[in-house]
C-alpha cells in the first residue's frame, strides 16, 4: 500500500475518533478524546495490516474485522459499572465500540460511510443525550414531588 493512502486512512480514522471523543470529553466521561481516537486508529491499522495479505492462499482478511469487534467488547465491558440498581458506562462502551467501527471503515477506504456513521454517532450522543437528560430530570422531579 502506498504510504499516502495509508496516511489518509489512518488520519481519517484518527479524526473520526477525535470528533467522537470530543463529545464524550465535553460530557466529562472517562473514555473521551484520546481513548476514542486511539481505538479508531488502532482498528484502522489492524484492517490495513490485514489487507496486505488479501488474496494470499488460506487468508481471510475478514477474520481481523471479527477480532476487532470481540476485542473492543472487552474494552467496553471495562467501562460499564453497576452501583445498586444503576448502571453507568453503557453509552461510553457503545461509543468506544462505534469508534472502532469508524476505524474499520476508514481502514477499508469507505470514506462516505465513515462520514455518515460519524455524524450519526454524534447526533445520537448529543441530541438524544440531551433528550435523555431532560427526561431523567423530569422523572426525578416527579419522584421528589410524590
Amino acid at each position: 500500500m502506498d504510504w499516502s493512502l495509508f496516511a489518509l486512512r489512518v488520519g481519517l480514522a484518527t479524526v473520526a475518533g477525535l470528533i467522537i471523543g470530543m463529545e464524550r470529553e465535553i460530557q466529562g466521561k472517562e473514555a473521551g478524546l484520546k481513548t476514542n481516537a486511539l481505538v479508531s486508529l488502532g482498528a484502522a491499522m489492524f484492517i490495513l495490516m490485514s489487507m496486505e495479505f488479501e488474496g494470499d492462499e488460506y487468508v481471510d482478511i475478514t477474520r481481523v474485522l471479527g477480532q476487532i469487534v470481540v476485542g473492543i467488547g472487552f474494552i467496553g465491558a471495562g467501562t460499564i459499572l453497576q452501583k445498586g440498581r444503576k448502571v453507568k458506562g453503557l453509552t461510553t462502551a457503545a461509543t468506544v465500540w462505534c469508534s472502532a467501527a469508524t476505524g474499520c471503515l476508514a481502514g477499508f477506504g469507505m470514506y462516505i460511510e465513515l462520514a455518515i456513521v460519524s455524524g450519526i454517532i454524534l447526533t445520537i450522543n448529543l441530541v438524544f443525550g440531551y433528550i435523555e437528560h431532560r427526561m431523567l430530570k423530569k422523572k426525578e422531579k416527579e419522584e421528589n414531588s410524590d
